[in-house]
């Protein structure tokens, strides 16, 4: 039997755009945002894609909604692609379906997430690490 949120997925991901990396890769390199929604656990284990955008996936929506009061304006005037991604490429498809339905233009899903970027061998920077 699917769960339900295995149903949900499949219902988003027939919604949606997904790029494998090396089209993420592509699109980056023409001039792309990435916003990577990863908890910064995440990021501190595995790294990061270079120049992604960290937003918390509990406040995406508001950050990226074109017609949101809390909007981030680098995502307005930018007018371009958008790669939403989280660590494995799931919570990213229900994000990105989302935001596709809230109207946001041109924003796409890295299939597989950062895993599939650093397996792909993509540029993948190590963070610092925090002394505290």
């Amino acid at each position: 039997m699917t769960s339900a949120i295995d149903k949900r997925i499949a219902e988003a991901r027939a919604r949606i755009v997904s790029v494998s990396p090396s089209e993420a890769d592509a699109l980056r390199a023409a001039g792309a945002l990435f916003v990577d929604t990863r908890r910064h656990e995440q990021r501190d284990e595995s790294g990061a894609i270079p120049g992604a955008i960290v937003i918390d996936r509990n406040v995406l929506e508001w950050r990226l909604d074109p017609s949101s009061d809390h909007r981030d304006e680098r995502f307005a005037a930018h007018g371009g692609t958008i790669v939403v991604f989280c660590q494995q490429g799931y919570s990213s498809i229900l994000a990105v379906a989302e935001l596709t339905g809230l109207g946001v233009p041109q924003v796409v899903n890295l299939e597989g997430g950062f895993e599939a970027w650093a397996a792909a061998g993509l540029p993948v920077e190590t963070l610092p690490v925090e002394n505290g």
